[in-house]
């Protein structure tokens, strides 16, 4: 499914209304199969995809955790982030796309400095929460209970940042560390100061 301002990262939860026809047959098909289907950003200035190079080809792939066909045909459903896939090529474009996939495994080419990230992105939602910007419930929730680097960054990525192409680069990114670094910087950016008055860094 090709989407704008939508990226999808392993274990976010995507609700979302299936409507049209090509992917009411889509989600049919899913669920007939193996409950899973990618989630594709568009690329700037596209409205809707007509080609496969107007959009990204690292995309999210999720499973189908709920799903509720409502009166009128469509779609009520949830997705289930599981993990980040690059597509190799198209076994079908119509009427819905079909890929080739490869994982995208994570790497840390740094630990050190990635627990040292993990570090600031805690301090910095403390300090976020005691000037009171907002923080979604479920990822406060998950702050407290998240021990891996990756997971983390992920939560941070899908609950944090607003820009559906910083959040791209963010799912294209397999190294942790740049990954964890990249969040530091835009929320560094997006929330410069501490309560104190003091630069954050």
């Amino acid at each position: 499914m090709v989407l704008s301002g939508t990226v999808l990262f392993p274990n976010a939860m995507l609700p979302l209304r299936i409507f049209e026809a090509r992917y009411r047959l889509m989600l049919e098909w899913a669920l007939e199969h193996d409950r899973m289907f990618c989630i594709a950003l568009v690329r700037p200035g596209i409205t809707e995809a007509a080609t496969s190079d107007q959009f990204f080809h690292t995309a999210g792939i999720g499973l189908i955790s709920t799903s509720v066909t409502q009166p009128d045909g469509t779609s009520l459903i949830v997705l289930q982030g599981l993990a980040r896939v690059r597509f190799e090529g198209f076994l079908q474009s119509t009427p819905f796309r079909i890929a080739q996939i490869q994982p995208l495994p994570a790497v840390v080419n740094s630990p050190e400095e990635a627990a040292g990230l993990v570090q600031q992105v805690r301090e910095k939602c403390a300090l976020m929460r005691i000037d009171g910007s907002p923080l979604p419930a479920s990822f406060t929730e998950l702050l407290s209970r998240i021990s891996d680097p990756g997971a983390l960054a992920d939560a941070a990525a899908h609950a944090l940042i607003g820009d559906a192409f910083e959040q791209q680069g963010l799912l294209e990114e397999q190294d942790i560390t740049v990954r964890l670094r990249t969040i530091v910087r835009l929320l560094h950016e997006r929330f410069p100061n501490d309560s104190s008055g003091e630069a954050w860094s």
